[in-house]
């Protein structure tokens, strides 16, 4: 059997990271119902395409907080803390006989494979390239689940805040807005905030550097 594994929201300045894993008997039935990487899709496509891979194989999802994202970060880079998930799906899903492709987080495919193998219980074997996510049909499966999971966790967030907080990642302009607005009349930052990203904390010295020059 192989597996697939690939993350949704690494570089979001709000709101969690998700990982998903995907094992089939073989890329046939994800062939059949055209999986694609998630960003080659609409959002209402991606939504499809979700309950027919979970209709094909077994999946698994973790999703990493922004608090705890922060927290690990103090210890270690954000490819660690993504090989350590990726590990922890790799022990759940895939059996000695299986081989699990994952999209590569690093800039070194082996390295970052390393990292990974490390993490786990050992036996599997480990592909680990960049633009898996195209390249292998289960890797893509897994980039779709991951996605929907991620874009509902923003969803959600906005509704808890009553705001529109946009993607979460930086380049928006409406979360930098959104960041902007509630720092100015918090003066703190919002939850499901990462407050170790350098927008974060350049918003944050933005905000104090103006109060200053007010006072």
């Amino acid at each position: 059997m192989i597996c697939g594994i690939d993350e949704a929201g690494r570089g979001p300045v709000i709101g969690p990271m998700v990982v998903a894993g995907v094992k089939v008997n073989d890329d046939g039935k994800l062939i059949e119902i055209e999986v694609k990487d998630s960003k080659r899709l609409s959002p209402s496509r991606r939504e499809e395409m979700e309950k027919k891979i979970k209709d094909v194989g077994e999946f698994t999802l973790r999703t990493i907080p922004a608090e705890d994202i922060d927290s690990l970060r103090d210890s270690m880079g954000l490819n660690e803390v993504e090989a350590d998930t990726f590990a922890s799906i790799v022990d759940e899903l895939c059996s000695e006989e299986d081989v699990c492709y994952m999209d590569c987080a690093s800039t070194d495919e082996k390295k970052f494979e390393d990292m990974v193998r490390r993490g786990t219980d050992g036996g599997v074997e480990i592909v680990s390239e960049h633009e898996a996510d195209d390249e292998y049909p289960v890797v893509s499966a897994a980039s779709i689940l991951a996605k929907v999971e991620r874009d509902r966790k923003v969803e959600e967030i906005s509704k808890e805040l009553d705001e529109d907080i946009g993607s979460g990642y930086p380049s928006d302009t409406r979360t930098r807005e959104f960041l902007e607005e509630w720092i100015s009349e918090n003066g703190s930052f919002p939850p499901y905030t990462r407050k170790s990203w350098e927008t974060a904390r350049e918003l944050m010295n933005k905000f104090k550097t103006k109060s200053l020059d007010d006072f």
